[in-house]
C-alpha cells in the first residue's frame, strides 16, 4: 500500500460515565521484524500472525497513545510518550497534539505514570531540561521507583537494560520535586484505581476507571501490539522483563475484560487505542472502537 503524507494532529475523545477521555497520539515507530521480537515463537509464526491481520510481514509498526482524563475538573495525563525528538521523527508528538486541541502543558494537574520505560516517561522533560508539566503532580508506582532507582539493580543489570536505568534516573531527577508514589489497589483520583500487573516491568501498573457505572480498563503495556499479543497472550514480547509473570497477568486481565465486556484502552493499540476483546480459542479477538466525534 502506498504511503501518504503525514496526517494533521488528531485526538479521539469519548465519555466513560462523567469522565471525558481523550486519546492523544505520541506517534508511531516502524522497524524491521527480526527473530526474537517474540521470544518464544519462531519468526515464521510471527509473520503468519501479521499476515492473518493483513499487515506487512517484514516490519512492524508500534503505536504510542497517552490518555488525557478530565476528572472532577482536573486534567490528568496517563503516561507522556517519548518527549522532545530531533526532526524528522515519527514520535514525540504528544505536546504538539495537546496544544492542537487547546490543552497547554501548564494546565495539566496530574501526570500518572504506569511504568518507567522511556516511551512512557521521557515526555516529563521539556526541551530545555525542565519539567514539561510545571504545575502537575507526578504519580509513580512505588514498586517501579524502587526497582529502577536502586543502584544495586542498576549495577547488576544486563547490558541491554543499563540504558533504561540511566534514563529513568535522569528523568526522575528532573521531576523529583513533583513526584509522589502510589501503591497498587489504591484509588489515586476519583474513580481511578491502580492495578498491579507486573511482568513487563516489576512495577508495571494498569488502571480501572469507574464513573457512573461505566468502566474503562486502561491496560498500559499489558500487551504490546494487539495483533500479536492480544490474539496470542502466551507469546512473550522482547520488552518484558519477566515474561512468564507478564503472561499470567495478561491472561487474567484480558480474560476479565472479555468476560465483562469492558472497554479497554491500550497504550500500544492502534489509534484511537480503544477496543473490546472477545475470547477466542487460546486468545482473544480484538475489536477496535469505531471512530466517532464527541
Amino acid at each position: 500500500m502506498r504511503a501518504l503524507p503525514p496526517l494533521p494532529p488528531a485526538a479521539f475523545r469519548y465519555k466513560v460515565g462523567a469522565v471525558t477521555v481523550t486519546a492523544i497520539p505520541d506517534g508511531t515507530r516502524s522497524f524491521p521484524l527480526a527473530e526474537g521480537f517474540v521470544r518464544n515463537q519462531p519468526l515464521e509464526a510471527v509473520q503468519a500472525a501479521l499476515r492473518a491481520a493483513f499487515l506487512p510481514e517484514d516490519h512492524l509498526t508500534i503505536y504510542f497513545n497517552p490518555l488525557l482524563l478530565e476528572i472532577a475538573g482536573r486534567r490528568v495525563l496517563i503516561d507522556t510518550g517519548f518527549g522532545p525528538q530531533a526532526e524528522p521523527s515519527t514520535v514525540g508528538r504528544l505536546h504538539h497534539n495537546l496544544e492542537a486541541i487547546g490543552v497547554g502543558a501548564a494546565t495539566i494537574d496530574t501526570v500518572v505514570i504506569s511504568h518507567f520505560h522511556l516511551d512512557h516517561i521521557n515526555g516529563l522533560v521539556a526541551p530545555d531540561g525542565s519539567p514539561a508539566f510545571p504545575n502537575a503532580k507526578v504519580l509513580v508506582p512505588a514498586r517501579e521507583r524502587d526497582f529502577w532507582l536502586n543502584p544495586a539493580n542498576a549495577a547488576g543489570a544486563p547490558d541491554n537494560l543499563k540504558p533504561a536505568f540511566a534514563n529513568a534516573q535522569r528523568v526522575l531527577e528532573v521531576v523529583a520535586a513533583h513526584v509522589s508514589e502510589y501503591a497498587w489497589d489504591q484509588e489515586i483520583l476519583p474513580g481511578l484505581t491502580t492495578i498491579g500487573t507486573p511482568g513487563h516491568t516489576p512495577g508495571h501498573t494498569s488502571f480501572m476507571l469507574d464513573s457512573e457505572g461505566a468502566q474503562l480498563f486502561i491496560q498500559s503495556d499489558l500487551t504490546n501490539t494487539p495483533y500479536l499479543f492480544v490474539r496470542n497472550p502466551g507469546w512473550h514480547a522482547a520488552f518484558d522483563i519477566d515474561p512468564e509473570l507478564a503472561e499470567k497477568n495478561r491472561r487474567h486481565w484480558l480474560g476479565r475484560a472479555a468476560a465483562e465486556r469492558l472497554l479497554v484502552a491500550g497504550f500500544h493499540y492502534p489509534f484511537p487505542s480503544a477496543a473490546h476483546l472477545e475470547a477466542h480459542h487460546d486468545g482473544f479477538r480484538f475489536h477496535p472502537v469505531p471512530w466517532v466525534s464527541l
